[in-house]
């Protein structure tokens, strides 16, 4: 498979974690449906792992790849917590475009700290993820 199908899947799935997750934060604290949401995530991925026969011993893994897959984690927590609050207070149609800002995020981080090129293309593509957030979120009532 290419990278293109898989960032695809993720696409829709990420699409359906705002349909289920809206459903899911009425009537509970959203804090405990990340909570749960992530052992749901742990259990599913250490099958995965563990069907494949991936797992490593610690001794095997860069400490500087395990660092930043830390953040990223730290990152990913952090956003899930927001992400829920914003579902209770907000129709999901309304929270996911705002949240897929998180690609413009992803593009001038990656250029000011990743070094990657921001070429004409990729501006106009970030530019256009950004007027499609405001023309679907932006209050015009």
């Amino acid at each position: 498979m290419t990278w293109q199908l898989f960032a695809m899947g993720s696409a829709f799935f990420a699409g359906l974690t705002a349909i289920f997750g809206k459903i899911g934060v009425e009537g509970i604290n959203a804090n405990l449906a990340t909570f749960l949401r992530t052992v749901v995530i742990l259990v599913l991925v250490a099958v995965i792992v563990t069907l494949r026969g991936e797992w490593k011993p610690p001794q095997g893994l860069a400490r500087h790849s395990v660092a930043f897959l830390v953040l990223s984690g730290l990152a990913t927590g952090v956003s899930w917590l927001f992400y829920y609050r914003a579902l209770q207070l907000a129709p999901a149609s309304l929270v996911a475009p705002i949240d897929k800002l998180s690609v413009a995020f992803a593009i001038l981080l990656g250029v000011v700290f990743l070094g990657e090129a921001l070429t004409v293309r990729l501006a106009i593509g970030g530019l256009l993820v950004i007027a499609g957030v405001l023309v679907l979120a932006w209050p015009h009532d």
